[in-house]
């Protein structure tokens, strides 16, 4: 079930990516930042919240509020982007958790950054509730005395919370005091959450670019000037509400708990927290289908780092060798590596990577390939990204046969420089955008290892004529054949291809005691 529900998930995020392309481009998709914007929304709900706080009183918070959204100069819209903002939060945290679901992203190394995401949405959301409450009008009301009343059922508490909301005494300041400590501190606990949600990463970006955040904020920044935020009545113990207008991210519960008793409210809450912290647990493949971690052969490893440096989860080491030879080899963590394969792409000797993937492995799929594919002068061979337009069950297009890979991270140069020596007229690689690469930096350092001279990289002695890289989501085929339509019309323009025989690939590094022309079939 869950599976089929993933399937028809990722059905439906590919063509809103490829919708939103078609409007922002792959560089400023929103889906594709929604994580950045969590952080984004943060940033922008720290500044406006510290002014907001400059003006709030405790003694009297409905009527600073009152007197905070009267400033038609500065506290209106801010108070409005502050409002607007934290349901953008929201919805960006739950759009970012359905995106890393629908694409698997949510089992093994993977998991805490899964489950720490849950608990920071439930931070975010408490967040939002205490500031709703500091208000204190009628929508703070109803939130305070429901929440009172389901509290209520927790044997925890000398006496029941909700007698203070029935109106005999006007409220404590203290209840108002701990609304604002609680709102102020949580903050905390979000930034300590999500140090935890990224710290398996490497190089972490937290901000979405510059320019989308700043449309993100002089959109919102505008909607709060043109739409304010008004002021609800007052709350008032003695009366309940008929008339409530809330929030829907902060809100929504609401017409359900009211219906149900605290036991059977606590009963729903523990179960969907559950479920989603069950998630990286239900969506494990099993044993013998799960991708095994990447391993490195000490006999071909130079100790050159760049596995190290490449890998984008931080789950290689380098530690001393024992093998009788002097320096360090490279070590694989099990319990970190997501089997990506971007290492294989970065050691030049081709000595790691996951089994049957390494680069070694590659050149004896490539070789098999072109046997038999038959592929001459006239012909584009496209190199698939799996997740990418020319990804699962695409064997062609538009007269393309395709190579696919589980990502062009993953992909050795020597590959490329196979296709092209023997003969082929063009190599395409069509990638996932960058923005949406599912191991995070493989089409980064692809570029880099074609154009930049980065270790493992492109000879040379390549006519990168004969190459292009494309960036096509999974529902954007059409753009696949745009793409090969005009590289074809780039390659008539070359002379025919010539095909070279026996073919053999340098290996950047000396190898000792290894014949690499056996090691790689050449």
């Amino acid at each position: 079930m869950i599976r089929r529900f993933r399937a028809w998930g990722r059905i439906v995020l590919a063509r809103l990516d490829g919708w939103f392309n078609s409007l922002y481009t792959w560089r400023y998709n929103p889906l594709y930042h929604s994580g950045a914007l969590v952080v984004g929304c943060f940033v922008i709900l720290l500044f406006t919240g510290l002014y907001l706080l400059l003006f709030y009183r405790i003694g009297s918070p409905y009527e600073s509020v009152g007197n905070i959204t009267a400033q038609w100069w500065g506290g209106r819209w801010i108070r409005g982007l502050h409002r607007y903002i934290s349901d953008m939060a929201i919805v960006a945290t739950v759009v970012h958790a359905a995106r890393m679901f629908v694409q698997g992203r949510t089992w093994g190394p993977r998991a805490l950054a899964w489950m720490s995401g849950v608990v920071l949405l439930g931070v975010f959301f408490l967040c939002g509730w205490t500031g709703y409450v500091m208000v204190w009008d009628v929508h703070g009301q109803v939130l305070a005395t429901e929440g009172a009343r389901i509290m209520d059922a927790l044997p925890i508490f000398a006496g029941p919370i909700r007698r203070t909301f029935v109106g005999e005494e006007a409220l404590p300041q203290a209840f108002f005091f701990l609304n604002l400590f609680a709102h102020i501190l949580i903050p905390v606990g979000i930034a300590l959450v999500l140090w935890i949600h990224v710290s398996r990463l490497a190089r972490t970006y937290l901000m979405p670019p510059k320019p989308l955040f700043w449309t993100m904020t002089g959109l919102f920044t505008l909607v709060a000037i043109v739409w304010p935020i008004g002021m609800a009545p007052k709350a008032d113990l003695l009366r309940l509400p008929t008339e409530v207008p809330f929030d829907i991210a902060y809100g929504f519960w609401l017409p359900f708990t009211q219906q149900m008793g605290p036991g059977w409210v606590w009963l729903a809450v523990i179960a969907a927290v559950a479920s989603a912290l069950l998630v990286p647990a239900l969506m494990k493949p099993k044993a013998e289908k799960a991708p095994a971690p990447s391993w490195v052969n000490p006999r071909f490893c130079t100790g050159c780092e760049q596995c190290y440096h490449d890998c984008p989860y931080e789950a290689i080491d380098m530690i001393r060798r024992d093998d009788g030879r002097e320096g360090f080899v490279g070590f694989v963590n099990p319990d970190k590596c997501v089997s990506c394969g971007i290492c294989s792409g970065s050691c030049a000797p081709m000595g790691v990577g996951p089994p049957e993937r390494t680069g070694r492995d590659q050149m004896v799929e490539v070789k098999a390939f072109m046997e038999e594919a038959s592929l001459g002068g006239d012909d584009i061979v496209i190199i698939g990204c799996f997740h990418g337009a020319a990804g699962e069950g695409i064997r062609e297009v538009a007269g393309a046969k395709v190579y696919q890979i589980s990502c062009v991270g993953s992909l050795h140069t020597s590959v490329i420089e196979y296709f092209i020596r023997a003969g082929v007229g063009g190599v395409m690689i069509a990638s996932c955008p960058p923005r949406d690469c599912w191991n995070r930096e493989g089409v980064t350092w692809l570029e880099e290892r074609v154009y930049n001279q980065r270790e493992a990289e492109l000879k040379d002695r390549v006519d990168r004529r004969r190459l292009r890289i494309v960036y096509a989501a999974e529902a954007e085929l059409s753009v696949l054949e745009r793409e090969v339509a005009s590289f074809r019309s780039q390659m008539s323009a070359l002379d025919r291809a010539l095909s070279e025989q026996n073919i053999e690939i340098d290996v950047a590094c000396v190898v000792p005691e290894v014949s690499v022309g056996e090691e790689i079939g050449a």
